[in-house]
């Protein structure tokens, strides 16, 4: 059996974290197989970064022409080291590159492509993936095959393993083919504030009922030293910006204490928070999606408990 192969994913300050949320089971399962964990990172940068990642051996490919994500470039590239590295499995971040790029590479190396991937788990002899379907609406267990596979992984699905290592170094000198250069990277806006740094959140959905309500939100969110956010809904509805969402389609956090108030707890929300520390939810309907997520829950009306609870918190 081949070692685990994480692909490293850049971010403005080294690799993401949802990359380096990879390395946490590629530890873990490289542990349990008996088998080495290798990362592989690309760009000028990639091989001081690589350096001391908590990981059995690292490859870099320090080709500046691999400086930002070209589709044709970091395919090539990548199948030659699968095709060297042999790995039983290459895991990659479930993002918009990650979707491209092992879609792209398990077409080339003739591999099964294990997408929206939210667990990886050894059950007896077999390495079994937990992933969703239908939108997150259901989730699929599906073996790994004994020929491997690539595996994109949803950002957030376990912890970052941030622990410094002293793994084997290589640096590899590969022809980068230029059949298409990337003229020009386009970043989204940036909103107010980073939803994904806050470590309170008082997230907001359909039951807001009113743009008219927000301001008992952001009352609220101000008592409790936290951030307002939000579900798709209300972003639909033109009320917050495209930066306040949380979800599939908007951000994934990660805060000590998540505040869902009116929010029914749509699929696609809850794989935007469902790793939150505590989570406590609001809602009127005790059928809700969000109540079986919640680790509290209460039926009262979000609107009439959002001015009370802030003026009980400023000690009104």
């Amino acid at each position: 059996m081949g070692p685990i192969l994480v692909m490293m994913e850049n971010g403005e300050t080294g690799f993401t974290e949802s990359s380096r949320e990879l390395i946490s089971k590629a530890r873990e399962l490289a542990t349990q197989l008996g088998v080495a964990s290798v990362a592989v990172g690309f760009g000028p940068s990639a091989e001081d970064h690589l350096r001391h990642l908590g990981v059995d051996r690292v490859i870099a490919v320090a080709d500046p022409a691999l400086s930002q994500y070209n589709p044709l470039a970091y395919e090539t590239v990548l199948s030659r080291i699968i095709e060297q590295v042999q790995p039983y499995i290459t895991l990659m971040s479930n993002t918009t590159l990650g979707l491209d790029l092992g879609a792209g590479v398990a077409a080339q190396e003739n591999l099964p492509l294990i997408a929206y991937c939210s667990d990886l788990a050894i059950n007896g002899d077999e390495l079994v993936a937990t992933c969703q379907v239908f939108a997150g609406k259901l989730m699929a267990e599906i073996r790994v095959p004994d020929q491997g596979a690539v595996i994109t992984v949803m950002p957030g699905a376990w912890a970052a393993y941030n622990e410094p290592g002293d793994p084997e170094r290589e640096v590899l000198s590969v022809d980068v083919p230029q059949t298409m250069n990337v003229l020009q990277t386009i970043e989204p806006e940036k909103g107010d504030v980073d939803i994904t740094k806050a470590d309170i959140l008082v997230s907001v959905g359909r039951g807001i009922e009113s743009p008219d309500n927000l301001p008992l939100a952001e009352e609220l969110a101000e008592a409790i030293g936290g951030v307002v956010s939000c579900s798709r809904p209300v972003v639909d509805a033109g009320w917050l910006p495209k930066a306040r969402q949380v979800g599939k389609s908007g951000q994934t956090v990660k805060p000590k204490l998540y505040l869902a108030l009116g929010i029914s707890g749509a699929p696609e929300h809850l794989q935007g928070m469902r790793d939150a520390d505590l989570i406590i939810a609001v809602n009127t309907d005790e059928n809700a999606s969000i109540m079986d997520v919640a680790h509290y829950g209460t039926t009262v009306d979000m609107l009439e408990l959002m001015p009370v609870l802030a003026e009980r918190l400023r000690g009104e």
